[in-house]
Order: structure tokens, then C-alpha cells, then sequence
């Protein structure tokens, strides 16, 4: 098994513990989502409103420490060999967080499941993904950009650790133009957007992406309290002006689940 040591360099970013993976693929209950699959542990970005550590019984201030799932792909591909449907890639922590750059196991993933002819449904907050964008086109399936914000200022405070929202934008139009299936997830809906909502439609249907999915904030004990510190919160109000201008702009707009 290899250790940290084996990937140290001069731009180490982050917090990693090495761990073997024993099960690659675990049962989904997601609509249109049969197995899940989750090359990592925790997650770099830090979205303020992730209720996923709360889902995993993993405490805030661990979450950000990423559990490397060294020789996933290998398990994966001997899991894949009896498995039908579609495989939800990112639906705990997000795929293309910071880690995948160092360890690429997204990417030794996609190429098991591609040679397998499995499809996929992945999301994600990172422009990385664009590195995989010739894997991704061969495949069937669908891709997710996350976009929540189009300030920075903001999204640095909301998600600390994701790539700001112009790289999302680009990486949701570049996926679309080589042929991938994608859509915007637009999720949560949060009250920053009140006010703007005009520009984000306008933004996302730059992309020429023709599906959006929207999500209300899923509120729970520590991710209520992280959004109240923020002085931030939900939005009904801007969840619908958005659906109804991606409508009028061609895009076919979805609730999450």
C-alpha cells in the first residue's frame, strides 16, 4: 500500500490519510441512481450548508481531512463486473475535490467504468473535470456542475475550498459543447441569490446547458447553526424566479429528488 510520503511535493495542499478501500460501490437511494460511488472521504470545499458530514456521523472540524480510498478503482473493477444501472459518482463528497489532482482516483474510476460500459451520473463543484472531459464524452450518463453564487466574495464564504463560480461556469460550457449530457444543479437556493436572480439564469444559459435541477437547503443541527452564524438562509422566493426565468431561456428545470 503506498503512503503519504509517496506523493509529497513542493505544493502540498491539504490534509490526507491514506486508507484501503474494501468496498468500492454501495447501494443508492437516489432517483435514477442505483450504486453510489465515493473515491473520497470527507471533503476539501467546506460548503457552509453540506449536510453530508451529519449524514456520515463525521464531526465538522473532520471533515476536511480527506480519506484517500487507495485502490478503489481495483475494487471497483471486480464490483462492476455483476452490476447493472447507473453509477452515481460524487454523491457524498465531491470527486474533483483538491485531493483528485494529487491521487486521481476519479479519473482510474471513469476509465473502469467507461471500458465496462457502465453509465454514470457525476456532480461536482470543480473546473478539474474538464481534465477528464475526452473520458467523460465517450461515456453515457449525465455530468453536474454545482453553482450556487456568481460573487466571489460570497462564494468564498460559502464554499472556501471550490473553485470560484466563473471556472464552474466555464467548466458546465465546455462540458456541453463536447457533447457530455450536463446540467446545473442549483443547490441549495440560498438567499444570496435574491435580487440576482436574472443574471444567474442568464449566466447559466450561457453554458447552452438545457437542464436545471434546483434543491431547497436541507436543514439540520450543525448545518443550521453554520447558516445562522452566516446570517444566511434558504430561499423560496429566488427558487422560483429562477425556474421561471431558465424557463422563458429554454432550460428545462427540475426539483432535486
Amino acid at each position: 500500500m503506498s503512503n503519504l510520503l509517496d506523493f509529497s511535493d513542493d505544493e502540498w495542499d491539504g490534509k490526507y490519510e491514506l486508507v484501503q478501500c474494501k468496498k468500492a460501490l454501495s447501494p443508492s437511494k437516489l432517483p435514477g441512481i442505483d450504486h453510489a460511488l465515493n473515491p473520497y472521504g470527507g471533503c476539501e470545499h467546506g460548503c457552509i450548508y453540506c449536510y453530508a458530514p451529519e449524514l456520515t456521523y463525521t464531526d465538522w472540524n473532520d471533515w476536511k481531512k480527506v480519506r484517500v480510498k487507495m485502490g478503489i478503482e481495483s475494487r471497483l473493477g471486480k464490483e462492476s463486473a455483476s452490476i447493472k444501472g447507473t453509477v452515481g459518482i460524487g454523491t457524498t463528497t465531491d470527486p474533483y475535490q483538491p485531493a483528485e489532482a494529487r491521487f486521481e482516483l476519479t479519473k482510474k474510476c471513469l476509465l473502469k467504468l467507461r471500458d465496462s460500459n457502465i453509465k454514470i451520473h457525476l456532480h461536482t463543484k470543480s473546473d478539474l473535470v474538464l481534465r477528464d472531459i475526452s473520458i467523460l464524452s465517450a461515456m453515457e450518463g449525465d455530468v453536474a456542475v454545482t453553482i450556487t453564487s456568481l460573487d466571489d466574495r460570497i462564494s468564498k464564504i460559502i464554499e472556501p475550498g471550490a473553485p470560484l463560480p466563473q471556472r464552474r461556469i466555464h467548466a458546465l460550457r465546455e462540458l456541453t459543447k463536447a457533447g457530455v449530457n450536463t446540467y446545473a444543479l442549483v443547490g441549495p437556493v440560498l438567499s444570496v441569490l435574491e435580487g440576482h436572480e436574472e443574471e444567474f439564469a442568464e449566466a447559466i444559459s450561457s453554458t447552452g446547458t438545457k437542464r436545471m435541477y434546483i434543491d431547497s437547503l436541507n436543514l439540520r443541527p450543525m448545518l443550521s447553526e453554520r447558516m445562522r452564524n452566516a446570517g444566511i438562509s434558504g430561499s423560496d422566493k429566488a427558487k422560483e424566479k429562477i425556474r421561471k426565468l431558465a424557463s422563458s431561456n429554454g432550460i428545462q428545470v427540475f426539483d432535486v429528488f
